[in-house]
């Protein structure tokens, strides 16, 4: 049993909160001749390269988790198996991110995936049969009205809706599904943090090769390699990533996730202070306004979510 260390926690979520503002305007700043797709590719290689010592030195000198020889085969086959999958989905999000951040812009990407409240309430909603308070469902209509204002660029037209925005929209449609089964396996299964990140970052680079050789061949994709200056920022992206993914899933084993939450949750504003700085975007009013409005929502469906009548919980028990 894990010994929860309250400040340890909080510490730790507000790490991830520099971390996860600091990220978009890394992602912009790279030599933008090269693609999309290479980038996140590369950044998710550096990602493993820096999770594997990690990984192997806890397996020998800490902790065997997942590796457990008690551990019951069957339970380790469909852990290992969902890690995989989610793997998978966490590699494509890796780089409709990094595509999202460069044709969106770094500050309304950021305010983008935001919604990542939204599509975790609308997936225990319709397939996890959860009830929701009245608060949540004005806060959620709240949130889905200043992203509308968002991605129309403060006009409220629907011709004005931005395609790129939308496209951004998928980066935590996909954390939400896989996040919730993510945390079905380390509250059931011994894994360890370490283990989690090393087999997400390793089948997501495997997922990106296999794009990357399809799309854009495999002599662009060895070439890339000798190409310093992109490497230096891939690097850089992959290091600034695993900490955060490493430091999020140590976080939420000392607090609830809910709180670890709404302390990240501004993470925008620091993308939008840096972006200014180093990007030199200019920022615009509705941005501004939609940040605000955004913080509101998810801040108020955090407090619905922990004032909500105990006859509204349904009971979800999910086999692993």
């Amino acid at each position: 049993m894990i010994q929860k260390d309250i400040k340890k926690g909080i510490t730790l979520s507000f790490i991830s909160l520099v971390l996860l503002g600091i990220m978009p305007v890394i992602s912009n700043s790279r030599p933008m001749a090269i693609d999309a797709l290479s980038f996140a590719l590369y950044l998710s290689v550096w990602q493993l390269i820096f999770a594997a010592p990690v990984f192997f030195l806890e397996l020998k000198f800490h902790n065997q988790g997942i590796f457990n020889p008690g551990l019951p085969g069957v339970l380790k086959k469909k852990a290992l198996s969902i890690i995989l999958v989610t793997g998978a989905m966490f590699g494509i999000s890796t780089y409709t991110y990094v595509l999202s951040m460069e044709k969106a812009g770094a500050v309304s990407a950021a305010i983008a995936i935001q919604a990542y409240p939204l599509f975790t309430i609308l997936w225990e909603s319709f397939f996890l049969n959860k009830k929701k308070s009245k608060n949540e469902l004005f806060f959620t209509f709240l949130l889905i009205a200043g992203l509308y204002y968002l991605g129309t660029k403060g006009t409220w037209k629907i011709e004005g809706l931005s395609s790129w925005f939308l496209f951004a929209l998928t980066v935590p449609f996909i954390w939400s599904v896989a996040h919730v089964i993510i945390k079905e396996v380390l509250e059931k299964t011994p894994i360890t943090p370490a283990q989690v990140t090393f087999f997400r970052v390793a089948v997501s680079a495997v997922i990106l090769f296999i794009i990357s050789l399809s799309v854009n061949g495999l002599e662009y994709v060895i070439r890339l390699i000798l190409n310093p200056s992109f490497q230096l920022y891939a690097a850089i992206m992959g290091l600034v990533y695993y900490l955060e993914l490493i430091n999020w899933f140590y976080a939420v084993r000392h607090v609830d996730v809910s709180v670890a939450s709404s302390i990240t949750t501004p993470w925008p504003v620091v993308t939008l202070f840096l972006a200014v700085l180093f990007l030199q975007e200019t920022v615009k009013s509705y941005q501004i306004i939609t940040m605000a409005v955004t913080l509101f929502s998810v801040y108020g469906l955090l407090l619905a979510g922990k004032r909500k009548p105990a006859n509204l919980e349904t009971p979800i028990k999910v086999k692993i």
